[in-house]
């Protein structure tokens, strides 16, 4: 069992950045494969970025690539996404996930564990 609880979510400029946190409990995060979604209001859930458990593969939605980063700490069980040149299009609740895997799947079935998401507001 994984426990998940994201941070750093809020109301940001478009053009301006943010570090979403997901805080890891419960089980060997450094086994885990782990992911962030999104969810737009009438929107289904998508994916956004994907690390394995040992960081050698990285994945991005083309949407989010060049501007968003996924990292992780095993020493600290955390994971990571900084966004950077925020637009309105990045509204979301961003969701962390983690793969028992310890790939890095990009698809939503996969993950075994979910936060319970951080609301993330670009205004224009």
């Amino acid at each position: 069992q994984v426990q998940l609880v994201e941070s750093g979510g809020g109301l940001v400029q478009a053009g301006g950045s943010l570090r979403l946190s997901c805080a890891a409990s419960g089980s060997t995060f450094s086994s885990y494969g782990m992911g962030w979604f999104r969810q737009a209001p009438g929107k289904e859930r998508e994916f956004v970025a994907t690390i394995s458990r040992s960081a050698g593969w990285i994945y991005y939605a083309d949407s989010v690539k060049g501007r968003f980063t996924i990292s992780r700490d095993n020493a600290k069980n955390t994971v990571y996404l900084q966004m950077n040149s925020l637009k309105p299009d990045d509204t979301a609740v961003y969701y962390c996930a983690a793969s028992s895997s310890g790939s890095a799947p990009i698809t939503r079935s996969l993950y075994d564990y979910w936060g319970q998401g951080t609301q993330v507001t670009v205004s224009s």
